[in-house]
C-alpha cells in the first residue's frame, strides 16, 4: 500500500466521529486498494467534508450535493446500507 493510501486508511479510520469511522473505516479496509488513484483522490476531498454531513449522506438521511453524486458515493451508500443489514 502506497503512502498515500495508508495516510487515507488512517484518516478514515480516525474522523471523529465513531459512526464514520466504522463506515469509512470498514469501507477503506474492504476497497481501497481497488479504487483508482482519481477515486482516491475524490475520497480525500470528499472527507474535507463537516463529518455529520457525510453521515447523512452515505446513509440516505439528506440528499447528496451534486458535486458529490458520483459512482464513489453510490459505491459508499451501498457499503454502508449492506453493513447495517448485516
Amino acid at each position: 500500500m502506497d503512502a498515500k493510501r495508508k495516510r487515507l486508511l488512517f484518516h478514515c479510520t480516525h474522523m471523529g466521529m465513531k459512526e464514520n469511522d466504522v463506515i469509512f473505516g470498514d469501507f477503506a479496509q474492504a476497497h481501497l486498494m481497488d479504487l483508482s488513484d482519481q477515486q482516491v483522490e475524490a475520497l480525500e476531498v470528499l472527507l474535507k467534508n463537516n463529518d455529520l454531513d457525510l453521515f447523512k449522506w452515505v446513509m440516505g438521511k439528506a440528499p447528496v450535493p451534486p458535486e458529490w453524486d458520483t459512482d464513489l458515493m453510490k459505491r459508499l451508500q451501498t457499503f454502508a446500507l449492506e453493513a447495517k443489514d448485516a
